[in-house]
Protein backbone atom coordinates (compact mmCIF):
# COMPACT_ATOMS: atom_id res chain seq x y z
CA UNK A 1 0.00 0.00 0.00
CA UNK A 2 1.10 3.42 -0.60
CA UNK A 3 1.42 6.63 1.89
CA UNK A 4 -1.40 9.07 1.38
CA UNK A 5 -2.81 11.50 2.87
CA UNK A 6 -5.68 10.82 4.74
CA UNK A 7 -8.52 10.49 6.86
CA UNK A 8 -8.08 9.29 10.12
CA UNK A 9 -11.54 7.40 10.42
CA UNK A 10 -12.97 5.89 7.15
CA UNK A 11 -9.23 6.50 5.42
CA UNK A 12 -10.71 8.54 2.60
CA UNK A 13 -7.83 9.52 0.80
CA UNK A 14 -7.07 13.96 0.98
CA UNK A 15 -6.03 15.09 -2.59
CA UNK A 16 -5.80 18.40 -1.96
CA UNK A 17 -2.12 20.32 -1.62
CA UNK A 18 -1.49 22.23 1.75
CA UNK A 19 -2.82 20.88 5.29
CA UNK A 20 -6.57 20.76 5.97
CA UNK A 21 -8.16 23.74 7.15
CA UNK A 22 -9.87 23.85 11.22
CA UNK A 23 -13.38 23.51 9.69
CA UNK A 24 -12.65 21.26 6.89
CA UNK A 25 -14.08 17.52 6.97
CA UNK A 26 -14.00 14.22 5.29
CA UNK A 27 -16.22 14.44 2.66
CA UNK A 28 -16.90 10.62 3.22
CA UNK A 29 -17.59 10.32 6.58
CA UNK A 30 -18.04 13.64 7.96
CA UNK A 31 -15.05 13.78 10.52
CA UNK A 32 -13.13 16.42 10.75
CA UNK A 33 -9.50 16.34 9.08
CA UNK A 34 -7.19 18.68 11.25
CA UNK A 35 -6.83 16.70 14.08
CA UNK A 36 -4.14 14.98 16.39
CA UNK A 37 -4.53 11.75 14.79
CA UNK A 38 -3.45 13.11 11.43
CA UNK A 39 -0.93 14.77 12.04
CA UNK A 40 3.05 14.12 11.62
CA UNK A 41 4.01 14.91 15.33
CA UNK A 42 1.53 12.84 16.95
CA UNK A 43 2.17 9.94 19.29
CA UNK A 44 0.92 8.10 21.49
CA UNK A 45 3.78 7.45 23.65
CA UNK A 46 4.86 11.01 23.63
CA UNK A 47 3.74 13.61 26.47
CA UNK A 48 0.70 14.96 25.63
CA UNK A 49 0.81 12.57 22.67
CA UNK A 50 2.88 14.96 20.80
CA UNK A 51 6.31 15.44 19.60
CA UNK A 52 6.37 18.74 18.93
CA UNK A 53 7.07 20.81 22.03
CA UNK A 54 5.74 24.52 20.60
CA UNK A 55 1.99 22.79 20.23
CA UNK A 56 -0.30 23.38 23.37
CA UNK A 57 -1.97 20.41 24.70
CA UNK A 58 -4.97 19.21 23.30
CA UNK A 59 -7.87 17.18 25.19
CA UNK A 60 -9.65 15.81 22.90
CA UNK A 61 -7.23 14.18 19.87
CA UNK A 62 -9.82 13.63 16.95
CA UNK A 63 -11.58 16.49 17.18
CA UNK A 64 -10.15 20.05 15.40
CA UNK A 65 -7.99 21.93 16.91
CA UNK A 66 -5.96 25.44 16.43
CA UNK A 67 -2.26 23.67 16.55
CA UNK A 68 -0.41 25.92 14.59
CA UNK A 69 2.31 23.14 13.98
CA UNK A 70 -0.06 20.67 12.44
CA UNK A 71 1.41 18.65 9.55
CA UNK A 72 -0.53 16.05 7.77
CA UNK A 73 0.80 12.51 8.08
CA UNK A 74 1.71 10.38 5.10
CA UNK A 75 0.99 7.30 6.03
CA UNK A 76 -0.87 3.73 5.44
CA UNK A 77 -4.51 3.70 6.34
CA UNK A 78 -5.13 0.80 9.49
CA UNK A 79 -8.89 1.04 10.79
CA UNK A 80 -8.55 2.21 14.18
CA UNK A 81 -11.16 0.04 16.81
CA UNK A 82 -14.45 0.99 16.03
CA UNK A 83 -15.27 2.35 19.70
CA UNK A 84 -12.01 3.81 20.40
CA UNK A 85 -13.04 7.44 19.90
CA UNK A 86 -16.58 8.71 19.95
CA UNK A 87 -17.76 6.10 22.37
CA UNK A 88 -16.67 7.42 26.03
CA UNK A 89 -15.43 5.59 28.72
CA UNK A 90 -18.23 5.70 30.84
CA UNK A 91 -20.26 4.31 27.74
CA UNK A 92 -18.23 1.53 27.61
CA UNK A 93 -17.75 0.72 31.24
CA UNK A 94 -21.90 0.65 31.45
CA UNK A 95 -22.20 -1.57 28.51
CA UNK A 96 -19.78 -3.99 30.02
CA UNK A 97 -21.64 -3.99 33.37
CA UNK A 98 -24.57 -4.51 31.30
CA UNK A 99 -23.40 -7.30 29.28
CA UNK A 100 -22.05 -8.61 32.89
CA UNK A 101 -25.49 -8.36 34.57
CA UNK A 102 -27.19 -9.77 31.47
CA UNK A 103 -29.31 -6.56 30.58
Amino acid sequence: MALTRHCWKCGTEYKLSGAPGRLESCDHCGYDLKVCLNCASHQARSAQECRDRRAEPVAEKHQANYCEWFEMVRREFVPAPSDAFHVSRETQARDRLKKLLGD
